[in-house]
């Protein structure tokens, strides 16, 4: 399933070779950097960047007898590069190489994020435009409040989304970091200028100070990041649910020719991609929770760390990937019933003007308890006996001891509610209009 709508770029980041291809990209900026500043001779260096290598089954093997993945890379290197590689690894510990080499997967697997959500965002936009006069009534409780427009919910996420979209940026640059700074981050053995060097050669920022390790809070905000992308995901899929429901049917996912939504019941049409999409945001939170715990280690550093990121980087980047792409396809094909909303609009018989009444009472003189009281007890006799609010209150004798009929009239006026869906939507998208 996730195979369908996640792009094989993503998949192919968190390969083993690409993984070891940027261990070895560290490891040569480092060579280079160090024979910049005459460590290494320029033969040599010619050697490694010449001869620099590794087979992936030959560090398997390694391995496997060292129980030590960057012990075996290097070896693996070593019987590519030969005598030269003894200038290779010159002065760093594993993770400078480790947590170099992450701040790189980290930022490529951000790039293909962002592009992820410039193209939700370009739906959400076009599908916001499009509805953004279709009148529906909002809801709060799960209950009829006051009228909007099914624009303004594409609105809502459109800038909820945008937000996102920084945060990711701000994200990226987080982990944008490297360390080439030895075994408890004092450069015993090599200059912080090589540091700086390398990381200018891989487009990475050196991070200030560091232990053995980069610092997990850049990771822990990364992770975190996505998982609150996770979470409004999952808020207009929970929605999509809420209004794809039998008895409110104002939007339905897209339900192809051929689908079928249950191996018992022929008619189900199912919101399977918005309960999909809703139960993987819980794996982002969870992963965004194991990337917190990764902060405490002990002292300069332990491993405990390690074992999660494996698992957590690649899972949660793949997964937000598919996630997006999927909410994407939804909301590019969501199906709109307009003649729903206005059949739901009128379940109510116009409670929806009850505060609207409330306020011109109120600006009769009334106070606020004695308006509210009135309109209550009228919009209370709606929901028992149903019937149209108006028509009660043009028979009630307190209300119409302050109102007129024309008064009344025009306070049942739907547009009332709509009058500043234009500043809204350009406070959202600016003055541009659709499609620009």
């Amino acid at each position: 399933m996730i195979d369908r709508y996640t792009r094989p770029e993503m998949g192919r980041i968190w390969t083993v070779e690409n993984k070891y291809r940027k261990w070895l990209d560290v490891e040569v900026a480092a060579c280079e950097a160090l024979a910049e500043a005459g460590e290494i001779p320029p033969e040599d260096l010619r050697d490694i960047r010449e001869k620099a290598g590794f087979d992936i089954d030959r560090i398997a093997q390694i391995e496997s007898e060292t129980q030590h993945d960057v012990i075996a890379f290097l070896t693996s290197v070593a019987e590519h590069v030969g005598p030269a590689s003894r200038f290779i690894h010159q002065g760093l510990t594993s993770s400078d190489v480790l947590d170099t080499s992450m701040g790189l997967l980290l930022v490529e697997a951000s790039d293909l994020l962002i592009q992820d959500m410039e193209k939700l965002l370009v739906v959400l936009k076009r599908r916001a435009f499009e509805f953004k006069g279709t009148v529906m009534i909002g809801r709060s409780h799960g209950i009829h409040a006051e009228p909007i427009t099914f624009g303004l919910k594409f609105a809502v996420w459109y800038a909820e989304m945008q937000r996102n979209l920084d945060r990711l940026k701000h994200a990226r640059e987080s982990v944008r970091a490297g360390k080439i700074s030895g075994a408890v981050g004092t450069y015993a053995n090599i200059d912080p200028k090589i540091e700086e060097s390398v990381c200018r050669r891989l487009g990475l920022n050196p991070a200030p100070v560091s232990t053995q390790i980069i610092q997990r809070d850049r990771y822990a905000e990364f992770f975190t990041t996505l998982a609150i992308i996770g979470c409004s995901i999952e808020k207009i899929a929970v929605e999509i649910r809420h209004l794809q429901r039998t008895e409110v049917r104002e939007a339905e996912e897209y339900f192809a020719a051929g689908q079928k939504g249950s191996s018992a019941m022929p008619h189900k049409r199912n919101p399977i991609a918005s309960e999909n999409l809703a139960g993987l945001s819980r794996i982002l939170r969870g992963n965004a929770l194991a990337a917190m715990e990764n902060v405490p280690l002990w002292h300069e550093r332990d491993i405990s760390h390690s074992s999660v990121e494996r698992v957590i980087a690649p899972d949660s980047t793949i997964l937000l990937d598919y996630m997006l792409a999927r909410l994407t396809r939804v909301l590019d094909r969501l199906v709109v019933y307009p003649e729903n909303m206005l059949k739901n609009l009128a379940l109510t018989g116009a409670l929806y003007f009850s505060q609207r009444v409330m306020l011109a009472l109120t600006h009769k003189g009334l106070s606020r308890e004695d308006s509210y009281r009135m309109v209550q007890q009228n919009a209370m006799a709606v929901w028992k006996e149903g019937g149209q609010l108006k028509d009660r209150l043009q028979r009630d004798p307190e209300v119409m001891a302050h109102l007129n009929a024309q008064e009344i009239e025009a306070i049942f006026d739907l547009q009332y509610h709509l009058k500043h869906i234009d500043t809204i939507f350009e406070k959202v998208f600016g003055p541009e209009r659709e499609g620009a």
